[in-house]
């Protein structure tokens, strides 16, 4: 393959390619990375003393004997079986047994797609940017096309029979992204350094993805420590990719590397990506995902840190490449942070929860915001009322999925943002057969284990920038059982009352974190306003006056999701409550 390098990290084969990618069967088995495939496939099979490496005689398998073995592959995707041995020495020793090679060649074939494999196509010099769909058509399909027409060559030559059942797997790339080295920081500054990562701007994606990240679960929380870890930073820009969030109205920099390579390219089903409009102003924030461990190590009590650098105006965030650190959760929930922070900063109110517009068919419509912590029921108490409501909803408009903040405007409005176009959601807690109606636009992450996840687009970016006004705020409320002093919907009587309810942050974990039973997290979030404490309590007092004051109606909801066997009916029962009282208007 021409212009090509590549990298292996444990499952995953990171390829970056400038200009074009092998065009034929014989470029493909020319490549260094078809060598290295083949070779780690053959010697893996020797190592296990697999029937499958009979064909090369012995355990320990030589460099001639890879060449004699790639050359048979090479001729055979272009002749009949009895022809290779004339032009290809040694080849009668594989193909002594034509089912043994038949099946040698099966197990070759999913040895290479049992890796996740990322291309990236390096723009830089080139206008591979300027028209995408040409460049991924003509570079990462044809790949595709490519690998799975040499494979079936190869077998209806070895074989003599064309397949009853073709199957068209994703046989190319996972993921690939057109990319380059963007000057985005100024100056002499020490993040100029980062200027040398290549940063997407076109992604390319075949659904569904299905991804076994080293973690499923989050723990500890994100400190603020006095120190950049930045500073001592040094890059190796082959071994960092950039994804520019539009996160709300931000822009953060989420700079990830190869190590954690699958989780930064499934970004793409969360946050808009940012195009050269939004990069040319300062960035908001910026976030190393996939730092080594002794930029962080000892500045905080936790190695997941950020840094507020007050001289620059901008948010730092880190996460060291150990595996324990290997969870969508950390990247997703740091970005979050410094997303919360900036926004405190100006003077906005944020919230951890969910927020919809509802517009019922005759007229009836509200604006919800459903405010609690991770496994509190809030997207599972939408996707019930999406379900519950189908004859009667007109219109449901997602603002937020998990995180966002609230604005008093100049006629004292509660006005609510998000900063997600996607979700994160648990798959256990979902409507039976609900993953599986997204699927074909989906990211799965951990699907055999407690805590698996779906990542999947939700709603558009200006659906999340646009600013509605909020017409109910309610706590949801996941551990609390329903009976007559405990409504589904409970209605709060005043701004002390409230505000205890929400300081409180009680919550009945899910097994999301490390957590398990009753925690309490400071206004359920746990991402910002801890760390802000003091900010966050003015802005807190600020709004809450201003929500009663506009007499909206503030409340709690109980999903019961935290209790055993209340899973699927706690949320439905809330949606169905939520519904009577949007039906009601009642304020």
């Amino acid at each position: 393959m021409q212009n090509l390098s590549y990298s292996f990290l444990d499952k995953k084969i990171i390829i970056r390619i400038k200009n074009r990618i092998c065009e034929s069967s014989d470029e493909l088995f020319d490549s260094a990375l078809c060598r290295q495939v083949v070779t780690r496939c053959v010697k893996e099979l020797a190592k296990r003393q697999s029937l499958l490496a009979r064909p090369f005689g012995a355990l320990d398998v030589t460099k001639d004997k890879i060449q004699v073995f790639i050359e048979t592959l090479r001729f055979l995707a272009k002749m009949d079986v009895d022809l290779v041995p004339k032009v290809v020495k040694g080849a009668d020793g594989f193909l002594k047994d034509k089912v043994l090679f038949n099946d040698l060649i099966e197990h070759l074939y999913n040895f290479w797609r049992s890796f996740d494999r990322f291309i990236i196509c390096d723009s830089t010099g080139f206008d591979l940017d300027q028209k995408p769909y040409r460049t991924f058509n003509t570079t990462i399909e044809h790949l595709m096309h490519l690998i799975r027409a040499t494979y079936r060559d190869i077998q209806e030559n070895l074989t003599g029979f064309h397949p009853k059942i073709y199957r068209q797997v994703r046989s190319g790339a996972s993921v690939a992204a057109i990319a380059q080295g963007r000057p985005l920081w100024q100056g002499e500054t020490f993040y100029a350094k980062l200027n040398a990562i290549a940063v997407m701007s076109q992604i390319l994606l075949y659904p569904p993805l299905i991804l076994e990240p080293p973690m499923n679960k989050r723990t500890g929380k994100f400190e603020r420590v006095m120190v950049n870890p930045l500073e001592r930073l040094t890059i190796d820009a082959k071994e960092w990719l950039g994804y520019p969030a539009k996160v709300g109205e931000l822009i953060i920099l989420i700079y990830f590397h190869n190590k954690f390579a699958e989780l930064g390219f499934s970004l793409c089903n969360l946050f808009e990506l940012a195009d050269e409009k939004d990069l040319t102003r300062p960035p908001d924030a910026v976030f190393c995902y996939g730092v080594p461990r002794r930029l962080v190590e000892g500045l905080g009590a936790s190695p997941t840190v950020f840094f507020d650098d007050e001289e620059n105006q901008l948010l730092v965030g880190a996460i060291p490449e150990d595996d324990e650190f290997g969870y969508f959760g950390y990247l997703k929930k740091m970005v979050l942070t410094l997303h919360n922070i900036v926004m405190m900063k100006r003077g906005r109110l944020p919230y951890h929860g969910a927020m919809v517009r509802v517009i019922l068919k005759g007229g009836r419509a509200a604006t919800i915001l459903m405010i609690g912590d991770t496994g509190a029921g809030k997207s599972e108490t939408l996707e019930a009322f999406r379900a519950i409501g189908q004859d009667e909803i007109q219109d449901l408009i997602i603002i937020a999925d998990d995180m966002g903040s609230l604005q008093i405007d100049s006629q004292g409005q509660i006005i609510g943002y998000g900063t997600e176009t996607g979700a994160f959601l648990r798959v256990d807690d979902l409507k039976p057969g609900y993953a599986f109606g997204q699927i074909d636009r989906a990211i799965i992450m951990s699907p055999s284990k407690i805590n698996a996840r779906i990542i999947l687009p939700v709603t558009t970016f200006n659906n999340v920038i646009q600013g509605f006004g909020v017409d109910m705020v309610l706590y949801v409320n996941n551990y609390e059982d329903v009976d007559d002093d405990h409504p589904v919907i409970e209605r709060l009587k005043d701004k002390d009352q409230a505000m205890n309810v929400f300081r409180e942050g009680t919550v009945m974990s899910k097994g999301t974190t490390t957590t398990t039973g009753i925690v309490h997290s400071y206004y359920a979030n746990v991402f910002g306003p801890p760390q802000y404490k003091d900010l966050h309590e003015k802005l807190a007092q600020k709004y809450f006056t201003a929500i009663f004051k506009k007499n909206i109606f503030v409340g709690q909801m109980r999903t019961r999701l935290g209790l055993p066997g209340y899973e699927q009916s706690g949320p439905a029962e809330a949606a169905r409550q939520l519904l009577a009282l949007i039906r009601g208007n009642n304020r």
